[in-house]
């Protein structure tokens, strides 16, 4: 499927976000500057998985099993009016697959997905971690918490956490979305106008799941043995005034808030590490890498990246930033391409990959015992269209 279309830039925003992006738009900013490092290197990049339907986050096992989260294509129904009045219906067709010994399968495939019937808004399955007691997998539903009850009693798994165990049965361990409707964290601040919940990325440590709501703009942590209700707020990410986007029409220096949407999250030497999509207006180099540490207040640990989807540290503790759109999620339409970034200790960064090497939406960033880098790719670009990359810098 391609991606020529003026809804696509408003609908991707929802998908990956849950807010709510009312103008559309033609890009009108300068990208960053390719450098594949100050010798030229050019990376090796490889497809090792393909018919993927919308994969987002991906991990690898102990053993070296690498699994891949797909957001579904949604189903017959139940439907209901979607965050842009689009119809999005309901079906049991997220899935979690895995790439093992050179082969490829889905290890379950009936995990709650929301799409419309053009397949450009895809909610489900963000991402997958193992863990000793089975696969923990955050279930996307980028909508005020009570919107759930338009799905029917399956459409309650939304918003939750759910493991999988071997078998593939699957149920969840924690209601993030009922968290949000219950406390809302981030209530009052500039430009939310009720709970919003769209769990998207998770880290398990041990029994403890930390994960990040992109809907809530928060950070939260439950233990895998406890009841799903017992959710606990890590922090929230800061809130940020932007300059206006010329095509609204306000007055020249008007700002206006941005949310700050949470998407990758990593754990790095006792420290958890989270990126930043960032809300409308989307500004090009308006993305930070926050350090967390409970505790205290979140700090910016790198900056200056646009739309980043996922975050990873490599094996010599280096961090790895994925764009999903590196000029700008509202110039996707014109150009999806996206960016696999490294940043050294000394905060040098180096341009691993980006669309002249294939990268285009990606959506997940993963580190194999080899060293090298495996991606998510095409991950809005349709029904079956999604693959993995295996990147060798």
């Amino acid at each position: 499927m391609g991606v020529a279309s003026t809804r696509y830039t408003r609908i991707i925003a929802v998908a990956a976000t849950g807010l709510l992006v009312t103008a559309t738009a033609q890009a009108a900013s300068a990208q960053q500057e390719p450098d594949h490092g100050s010798a030229g290197h050019q990376p090796r990049v490889q497809v090792v998985a393909s018919g993927l339907d919308a994969p987002r986050g991906l991990s690898f096992a102990p053993h070296g099993a690498l699994y891949v989260a797909e957001a579904g294509t949604g189903g017959a129904g139940p439907c209901a009016s979607g965050p842009e009045g689009d119809e999005v219906c309901f079906g049991e067709t997220g899935a979690v697959t895995v790439l093992w010994r050179g082969e490829q399968r889905r290890v379950v495939d009936d995990l709650p997905s929301l799409a419309d019937e053009a397949q450009f808004a895809v909610t489900g399955p963000h991402d997958v971690a193992w863990s000793a007691r089975g696969l923990v997998v955050p279930i996307g539903l980028g909508a005020d918490p009570a919107g759930r009850a338009a799905f029917g009693d399956d459409g309650a798994a939304l918003g939750t956490v759910v493991r999988v165990d071997r078998a593939g049965s699957w149920a969840p361990i924690a209601d993030l979305a009922g968290f949000e409707a219950d406390n809302d964290p981030d209530a009052g601040r500039p430009g939310v106008e009720h709970p919003d919940s769209n769990p998207f990325s998770v880290v398990v440590h041990g029994d403890r799941v930390t994960a990040v709501d992109a809907g809530g703009n928060s950070v939260l942590r439950f233990a895998q043995h406890g009841a799903a209700d017992d959710v606990g707020l890590v922090t929230t990410l800061p809130f940020r005034f932007e300059d206006a986007p010329s095509f609204l029409g306000l007055p020249p220096g008007t700002q206006i808030p941005m949310q700050p949407v949470p998407t990758g999250l990593t754990r790095h030497r006792g420290d958890y590490y989270v990126g930043q999509l960032t809300g409308f207006p989307f500004p090009v180099g308006g993305a930070n890498v926050y350090r967390v540490n409970e505790g205290s207040e979140p700090s910016v640990y790198a900056s200056g990246f646009t739309n980043i989807i996922d975050v990873a540290f490599d094996r010599q503790g280096r961090l790895l930033v994925l764009e999903m759109f590196t000029g700008g999620l509202l110039g996707a339409e014109e150009d999806p391409s996206g960016a696999l970034w490294r940043v050294d200790r000394d905060g040098e960064k180096t341009l691993v990959a980006d669309g002249s090497d294939g990268l285009l939406a990606p959506g997940g960033v993963a580190v194999a015992r080899d060293g090298s880098y495996y991606v998510t790719n095409k991950t809005v670009f349709g029904d079956g269209a999604g693959e993995v990359l295996r990147i060798r810098p």
